[in-house]
This record gives structure tokens, sequence and C-alpha cells, in this order.
């Protein structure tokens, strides 16, 4: 059996309407189109599987992987409790045009009615350009009726909250939760593993062939919350050579750690697999007899059975680290 160490995979690159090619300026994701939106940076979503593309196991999906180590690579507690399911799906996202309104359903509405996870998730803002925003929740408590007369008028939006956001703010995403991705932002996204989306609104948009997407109000009726959001963006302390919390739900705990110099982490305790998303810098990460060289937009799974590593930066690290909580 080989001896696990930290894994990288082949992105699964993915052109949308609204993509552009800031993910190939930032992150160097090669794209031809100019319309990469989404790079699924880690992902056991069926029909998406990832592939380790460093180290011995190169080559080998993700789901392969499970089924040889098992707890030993993505933690003991989370293989009793999700299988052969890899339980987060890690995405980086450039909006280069607004994305549809939406909303997603929890677990209970998921499994009920699509035999699927539900979908909570975080974004971290990694770039975003002055007039940048995203739509969090609603500005007032509303109503069924209210909502759906503005549906019918063509208001929506300004029933909504939309906020303005830079580099570095950090927006959680419960299902439920109505949102969308404007126009100029680049994010990182951490959620279940699940592509369950409900769109409620698209701008009247149509594809090539002057056809509207399909919009799924009745689904989202019962799913959406319709109380006022108000200040959704996280607060955090933003400290070189510290680690902070972002996000601490039952799916998964996120924080960040900013570092210019060697960071230790120690992950005995912890029974879950360990994704480090790497925003800016680049660095190196020891632990037993291996070197893994990490770059920025980069994404590592390190193996639940690996309890230490060592970092060592080669200049400033932004550092994202993510494991089932």
């Amino acid at each position: 059996m080989s001896t696990l160490y930290p894994l990288i995979f082949t992105p699964i690159l993915k052109d949308k309407i609204w993509g552009g090619s800031k993910l190939k300026e930032l992150f160097n994701k090669p794209s031809e189109t100019g319309k990469l939106g989404e790079s699924w940076e880690l992902s056991g979503y069926n029909g998406d599987i990832s592939v380790v593309n460093n180290g011995s196991l190169s080559g080998k999906s993700l789901n392969e992987l499970i089924e040889k180590y098992k707890g030993d690579l993505v933690g003991d507690q989370v293989f009793d409790r999700f299988g052969q399911t890899f339980p987060l799906l890690f995405k980086l996202i450039d909006a280069n045009d607004n994305l549809s309104i939406q909303v997603h359903p929890g677990d209970e509405v998921a499994f009920e009615r699509h035999n699927s996870f539900g979908k909570t998730e975080m974004w971290y803002v990694i770039d975003a350009e002055p007039d940048g925003q995203l739509i969090i929740g609603f500005n007032k408590n509303c109503t069924k009726e209210a909502y759906l007369k503005s549906l019918e008028e063509g208001n929506l939006e300004d029933l909504l909250q939309s906020i303005k956001v830079t580099k570095g703010d950090v927006l959680f995403i419960p299902a439920g939760l109505v949102h969308a991705i404007g126009k100029g932002v680049v994010l990182a996204e951490i959620q279940q593993t699940s592509d369950l989306t409900y769109r409620i609104y698209d701008y009247k948009r149509v594809d090539e062939n002057g056809k509207e997407r399909d919009l799924h109000t009745e689904e989202a009726l019962d799913v959406i919350d319709f109380s006022a959001s108000s200040d959704p963006k996280t607060v955090y302390t933003r400290n070189i050579n510290e680690l902070a919390t972002l996000v601490s739900c039952e799916y998964f705990t996120t924080n960040i750690i900013r570092f210019n110099e060697q960071f230790n982490r120690f992950y005995g305790k912890v029974d879950s697999f360990v994704v480090y998303m790497c925003m800016e810098g680049s660095f190196d990460i020891l632990c037993k007899d291996s070197k893994t060289p990490v770059t920025k937009g980069e994404t590592v799974l390190i193996p639940a059975c690996v309890h230490e590593v060592e970092l060592r930066p080669k200049e400033e690290v932004t550092l994202l680290e993510v494991y089932v909580s």
C-alpha cells in the first residue's frame, strides 16, 4: 500500500455563460475561451471526480483513494458518516457577469426530492472590482405573497440585500438563504457535495438559442428563508502568523492562516482530512518524508493519517484550512 502524502488534484474546469478570464490571470488556470467560470479544485461529485496529479498516486481518482484507504484518507468519523462519498466540494469562481439569484435546499428536502445532500456553503472573496457586489438575503422581513408579487412584477431585486465586497470578505451561506454573485467578483467556494440549485431569477437572460433558463419558483418557495439578513459578513482577525476561524458549522470548519515564517499544524484530534486552498503566496508542506510545493491557486488534501505538518513559506501566504466538523 502506497504511503499517503499531501495530494494535489487536476482542476475540473467549467466554461460558463457568465465566466471570464480572471482565473487564468490570477491563478494560471488554462482557458482558451475567456469564459472560464468555475475551477472545481477538489470534487467527489458524481460525474466530476477529481484525479491526483502529484506523486506516486498520480492518475488515481478521489473515489479510488477513498475505497482503498477509507479512514486513513478521510478520517474514521468522516468515513463512518459519509462512506464512499467525499462530503465537500471546493471551487474557484469568476463572475464576469451577474450570476442568477438562487437558493439551495437543506438536507431534508434535498434527500426527499432529489436523493441528494443539501447545499450549505461559504465564500471567501479573492478579488472584486470597485463596484463588485453580492446579493445576500432580504433587506427586510418578507412574506411569500410579497415575494411572489415582486417576481411577477419583475422587481425582486428591490427586496434583496446587495452588499459591496472587497478582497478578504467572508460570507456564510446556509441552505435557505437567497444569494447571488455579482459581476466582477472572484471567490473561493467551500460547500457540501451537491450541485442542487433552485434558480429564482435570471435577469431575463437568454441562451444562444434565444431561450430563457428555467426557473424553479415552486420548488424554492418552501425552502427560502424570508427573514431579513443583517450583517452578513464574517468578522475575523487578520493578523500575520496567526490562525482565525471563519466558519464553524455542522458540515465544515474553515480557518484562515496568514504566515511569513514557519507555521506548524497538528491534526491528531481532528479525525478528518484537511484541505488547504492557497489564496496568496507559495510554500512547502513538510510531513514524514515528503515535501510538497504549493503555489497560489492550488488546493491540497492532507490525508487524515497525517497528523503533523510543517508549512514553510517562500513569501507571505494566505491559506484557507478546511476540515469536516
